[in-house]
């Protein structure tokens, strides 16, 4: 049982993989009390846009959209938006208590200035902040294949303290939609952060 509410930073950055971040959205909203903060970079709402087939124009409309299907009586979180550009807003100081960030999905030039320590917007900056301040940093990148850089970038991003958790759904839970598979990467990102959830049946073994 979860037992106080959940403050995280949550952002979605401009690589494939737009529904991990609806799903992940829409899972912490029905699932976790509390509130967070959320970035979506113009990079990432176009991206949303291509792969869900979506006009929204801007981050508020995003995130309507993808709340919509949510009864305002079943939502237990609520989130504040905040401008990619605004490197001056709450999630940019040590000093805002956040239990963590997630970045969903995280594009890998995302991934390169926070391994690197390059802060040229809010979610780099944020990124940063996470790490030191010793909270929880996860980054889910989907990409293929990956190249050396990318591998060592990840690698930094680690020895930094950071959790690189590709967007590599399993398949022991049988999956039937695209969907599943969304459900599949928000439960991974739950657990992460502590969040109980139900989003698919975890592995319990299987002796011949």
């Amino acid at each position: 049982m979860q037992t106080k509410p959940v403050q995280l930073i949550i952002a979605v950055s401009g690589a494939s993989g737009a529904l991990y971040g609806a799903h992940f959205l829409r899972s912490l909203c029905v699932l976790a009390q509390g509130s967070s903060s959320l970035i979506v970079s113009g990079a990432g709402l176009r991206v949303y846009c291509d792969e869900l087939s979506s006009t929204v124009k801007t981050p508020d409309k995003y995130l309507e959209e993808v709340l919509k299907d949510i009864p305002i009586k079943d939502r237990k979180h609520s989130f504040t938006l905040h401008d990619a550009s605004d490197i001056g807003a709450k999630p940019a100081s040590g000093s805002a208590q956040y239990d963590g960030m997630a970045i969903v999905p995280c594009s890998m030039k995302t991934l390169a200035s926070i391994a690197h320590g390059l802060t040229s917007n809010l979610i780099e900056r944020a990124a940063d902040v996470c790490l030191k301040e010793r909270r929880r940093l996860v980054v889910v990148p989907r990409e293929t294949p990956y190249n050396l850089n990318h591998l060592k970038n990840m690698t930094a991003l680690t020895q930094a303290g950071g959790i690189v958790l590709p967007a590599s759904p399993g398949f022991y839970q049988m999956p039937q939609t695209i969907d599943d598979l969304g459900r599949f990467i928000a439960g991974r990102l739950l657990s992460l952060f502590h969040i109980p959830h139900n989003l698919f049946r975890p592995w319990e073994g299987d002796s011949l």
